[in-house]
């Protein structure tokens, strides 16, 4: 689970933008007074829904599910030089379904698909946060996503196999300030979130997606800020999710952990925050071992402290910026920390997203590690 409450927000800007990408069928922006919760939890029964499990089929299911109402293809990772200069980076390929159906049309720029990309890269040493967004419908092949290999696309941003497995990935994306060409080869198998990739996220019926990650991607080639271009390796984690389901009324939104740990394990776990302040039952994750194992995670296995905040300067928004995170069955007593504070992404829709750096124990065990945390319904 990932991002519903940024599609949120996706969805309201498309409500913005409506009259420019598909007008005749996009509805009246709403009132300023909806919150984006009204909007996230608004019913999508017209699209495709996530009831059971299923066979996943690849490379099909690397490509595109168009009547599904949303999908994504996240890319993060830590990087260093030779000599330990460390950057992250996130690289997101969206998809978002306008209308259940396409219309039939002889035009090749009319298409029910709109494609959105974020790209951000975090110097530590240069404490500094940078990011860029694209959007475009899928008409004329400016964005897109191929059924018969992994290759998702937006302008000259892309994700693309290198061979027939999916398991080598090429990833490309530049603008003015920053760029990366980077190489990911997964060092394990796909990971299937959930129970065998189906993710539930309520008892209620659709409330669910399909769901899978590459939980550890070893990765190799150049980043460039401005005009220095550095060689890079480091650690990748991509998750493949889709969906037409959103929040409930009362989940405002979610702290989800990505965290890949120096004895060849992963720990994915997403904690939805209620209205109400409780913990929300539907949170869970699962901890993939070194042997490819998995260690399914709920709400009660997992107890996560927050240990302090950060304010925005860009928008006043205080997040989480320190975390102890604990799982008792596993032995597993870890403290996480941004690498940086300031990785807010600051884009049409703001939500924090950022690098960060792990020490603790296992089994009274020292251990360490790196990995992703990402921060939504905080304003």
């Amino acid at each position: 689970m990932r991002r519903l409450m940024l599609w949120g927000l996706i969805i309201t800007g498309i409500l913005v933008l409506g009259w420019f990408l598909l007008p005749q069928q996009i509805p009246a922006k709403p009132e300023s007074k909806s919150s984006i919760n009204d909007i996230v939890s608004t019913e999508k029964k017209t699209y495709t829904q996530v009831l059971k499990p299923r066979a996943f089929i690849f490379p099909q299911d690397h490509g595109p599910h168009p009547t599904y109402l949303i999908e994504w293809w996240y890319f993060t990772g830590n990087l260093q030089t030779d000599r330990q200069r460390k950057f992250g980076y996130e690289l997101t390929f969206f998809r978002f379904a306008l209308t259940p159906e396409r219309q039939i049309t002889a035009s090749s720029w009319r298409n029910n698909q709109l494609y959105i990309a974020h790209f951000a890269l975090t110097d530590v040493e240069g404490q500094q946060f940078y990011t860029d967004e694209r959007f475009s419908r899928a008409g004329n092949d400016l964005a897109g996503a191929a059924t018969d290999k992994y290759h998702v696309w937006l302008y000259d941003w892309k994700a693309e196999a290198i061979d027939e497995t999916g398991m080598a990935i090429r990833l490309k994306a530049k603008n003015d300030e920053i760029a990366i060409s980077l190489q990911l080869n997964s060092a394990k198998k796909i990971a299937l979130q959930g129970l065998a990739g189906f993710s539930r996220k309520s008892p209620k019926e659709g409330n669910a997606s399909y769901y899978y990650s590459y939980t550890r991607m070893a990765t190799t080639g150049t980043m460039q800020i401005k005009q220095q271009k550095f060689s890079v390796t480091g650690t990748s984690w991509m998750d493949r999710e889709w969906s037409s389901s959103s929040l409930s009324a009362q989940q405002i939104g979610w702290d989800w952990f990505a965290l890949q740990l120096s004895d060849n394990s992963e720990l994915m776990f997403y904690r939805f925050r209620r209205k109400d302040g409780s913990l929300d039952k539907n949170s869970a994750g699962a901890m993939f071992h070194a042997d490819d194992s998995k260690t399914s995670l709920n709400v009660l296995d997992v107890v996560i402290k927050v240990l302090d905040h950060w304010k925005s300067p860009h928008t006043n928004i205080s997040y989480p910026s320190k975390w102890h995170l604990s799982i008792a069955k596993l032995g597993l007593e870890l403290d996480i920390s941004p690498l940086i504070n300031d990785q807010e992404l600051n884009v049409t829709y703001r939500y924090w997203e950022g690098a960060v750096s792990i020490k603790g124990k296992r089994n009274d065990q020292l251990i360490s590690g790196q990995g992703y945390v990402e921060l939504t319904g905080y304003q």
